[in-house]
């Protein structure tokens, strides 16, 4: 029997996602929906979130950019997704029997993205979200009737207490059952105290939990139902659909490329040499849904059965330091500047904490002191001191990895786009496209530009604006330079005088 396409594939099938508000779910969403148009229902557990109830969610969702290819092309499909009121961190995904139910008879195909990506989380709301929260998604699964597959997104650096990390699944430092339990009896505050000893040798919470959930996966359906566990690296833009540059968020690689860019960032802490391991979102959900694919299509059932790994990063490009990308983006902020630019951005690294905390003083928190203090002299609200904290914060919490680096083998991931069909080959074969690093930085910042700041990309004005604030950047440190050399000049001259008034002293203690 030959085997079925991508999209022959998922022809009436059901999916449910979790996480499908998520930065990548949302492009999950939209990509199934355009490449595999026969599908018949995507099924999206949300939540009630600051007041907004799950259906009007997904209305901000799909009025996004990032769905406007699909309504010019198939507007019908957008139908096809349905809401399930839930919480990942309720037990029994906090859903009623009935759609519990519709989801057991139903489903085909699951996708588990939902999580907290926040570094600084309490263990308790980590454990709750990432590690029960997995539990409760892999026992809903194990009932599915009609089940194909379940993916399960991790991330490439749930394995950091290794700097090789392989794509299988490595051992765990804690027991997942037992950390429940122990967060289940105990109060956050209880748990805060033996936090850090209880994730050693883990940087944080995030990371700690990811790892633990993949042992929740792999511990409760390994050798029951086919299983794929997806670990992207650092997730940004997209490179190619459904169009160039789509963002919806600041975190990471590109919060501080935007933080800098518009010359807020003017010190970094991190160690220039760190490579920088970024992959596009649409690669990452073409290998997700080629994963799920190939996963559910082996003829052979025990390799069907056996959980698979992936290491979804970017290693071929390791001449690429953190050093050579700022100078880099260097020449794309001067090329396509961002408006309202604080500072001329040339911000610099450093790996040494010491010398960030008295950069930090002295180009962070003293202009943000004397900017939120004229505008509040003019009436307006200070903004700048507060912004300026939490970049202080992401800087430490990102520390870690950005002061290290690891190798990730990725040869599972880059063979997935050998595996399709040569009729899915338009559709979902992914290229590197981190190569050209030039033109894919330029897009994360136009994106940016377009897609979180809404400015306009009529440049000529902030062209300008950047060329008056290099012209102040250059007089600012010859004045620099000038008043460095008057102080040593001034120095030495009363040095000079102070030992030519005693000489004669001197010289008569000597005689003497």
């Amino acid at each position: 029997m030959k085997k079925p396409t991508i999209p022959e594939f998922y022809r009436n099938k059901t999916i449910f996602i979790t996480g499908g508000s998520g930065f990548i779910g949302k492009v999950l969403v939209e990509k199934l929906l355009r490449s595999c148009p026969d599908l018949k229902t995507i099924y999206l557990l949300l939540r009630e979130k600051k007041g907004v109830a799950p259906e009007e969610r997904i209305k901000t969702i799909i009025d996004l950019p990032l769905f406007d290819v699909l309504k010019s092309t198939n507007p019908d499909s957008l139908n096809k997704i349905k809401v399930v009121v839930g919480d990942v961190r309720e037990l029994d995904l906090g859903l009623n029997l009935q759609e519990r139910q519709l989801l057991i008879d139903e489903v085909n195909v699951v996708f588990h993205g939902a999580a907290s990506v926040r570094f600084d989380d309490s263990l308790t709301d980590a454990v709750i979200m990432n590690i029960r929260g997995t539990r409760e998604v892999a026992k809903l699964a194990l009932e599915m009737k009609n089940l194909d597959v379940l993916v399960h997104v991790s991330t490439t650096y749930c394995n950091t207490d290794r700097k090789v990390v392989e794509e299988k699944l490595h051992p765990a430092i804690a027991d997942w059952e037992k950390t429940i339990e122990i967060v289940e009896k105990r109060n956050k505050h209880t748990m805060n105290v033996i936090t850090e000893k209880y994730i050693h040798p883990q940087p944080n919470t995030y990371t700690f939990a990811k790892s633990l959930g993949e042992h929740v996966v792999y511990d409760l359906c390994d050798g029951k139902i086919p299983v794929v566990v997806y670990r992207p690296s650092i997730v940004v833009h997209t490179a190619q659909e459904p169009m160039p540059g789509w963002i919806d968020n600041f975190n990471g690689p590109i919060g501080l490329m935007v933080g800098s860019g518009k010359g807020i960032i003017r010190t970094i802490y991190c160690d220039g040499n760190t490579i920088t391991d970024c992959v596009p979102v649409d690669m990452t959900v073409k290998a997700m849904i080629i994963s799920s694919w190939k996963q559910a299509t082996f003829k052979n059932p025990n390799q069907r059965l056996t959980t698979s790994f992936y290491n979804g990063s970017n290693n071929d490009i390791k001449s690429l330091n953190l050093v050579r990308l700022l100078s880099i983006n260097k020449k794309i902020w001067w090329r396509n500047p961002f408006n309202n630019v604080l500072w001329y951005p040339n911000p610099r690294m450093t790996k040494c904490y010491y010398n960030y905390f008295v950069q930090m003083l002295f180009y962070h928190l003293l202009p943000a002191l004397v900017i939120d203090g004229l505008l509040k002299l003019t009436g307006k609200k200070p903004m700048l001191v507060k912004i300026q904290r939490k970049i202080h914060v992401a800087m430490l919490a990102l520390a870690y990895f950005s002061t290290n680096h690891w190798t990730f083998i990725n040869n599972k991931f880059y063979d997935l786009k050998t595996d399709i069909l040569p009729e899915d080959v338009d559709s979902f074969s992914y290229k590197d496209e981190t190569t050209q690093i030039y033109e894919f930085n330029k897009q994360a910042i136009i994106g940016a530009k377009r897609y979180l700041l809404k400015e306009g990309e009529d440049y000529e004005d902030a062209k300008k604006h950047m060329q008056r604030l290099w012209i102040l950047a250059k007089v600012v440190n010859f004045l620099w330079y000038v008043g460095l050399f008057w102080v040593l000049i001034v120095k030495l001259d009363i040095m000079s005088s102070v030992l030519s008034n005693n000489n004669g002293v001197i010289v008569h203690l000597m005689t003497n």
